[in-house]
């Protein structure tokens, strides 16, 4: 038998320096979205977009997914796609469910939506 013990895996620090690094990189281009007064679709999507990768970076390298099995990822991040899914699914008929109230209520008219107020 080999006298050599089970040990942890030791990863270099230096990932760890370039990972904190990016993330700073990146939280400084989501406040820039905010210097510079980006509006509307434009915004959000660079918003989110930021938020996401800083996200995906944190949950694979501190979270230390990126070296662990496949089943153990894939049973800590389908649970919340599945959550988001539906969500997506409870939208979509949330609206159904708008236009066939008002449809009825207004005796077979379809209004227009109401605008979301600007803030």
């Amino acid at each position: 038998m080999s006298s050599t013990t089970a040990e942890g895996q030791q990863h270099p620090l230096g990932i760890y320096f370039k990972i904190w690094l990016l993330l700073f990189v990146l939280s400084f281009f989501s406040y820039m979205v905010d210097y510079m007064q980006f509006q509307g679709w434009l915004r959000w999507s660079l918003v989110l977009m930021f938020m996401f990768l800083k996200a995906g970076f944190i949950i694979a390298i501190f979270m230390h997914m990126a070296w662990e099995r496949l089943a153990l990822v894939t049973a800590i991040l389908v649970p919340p796609m599945c959550l988001l899914v539906f969500i997506g699914i409870m939208g979509y008929e949330s609206d159904y469910t708008w236009v066939s109230r008002m449809f009825h209520f207004l005796g077979g008219v379809i209004p227009e939506r109401p605008e979301m107020p600007a803030h």
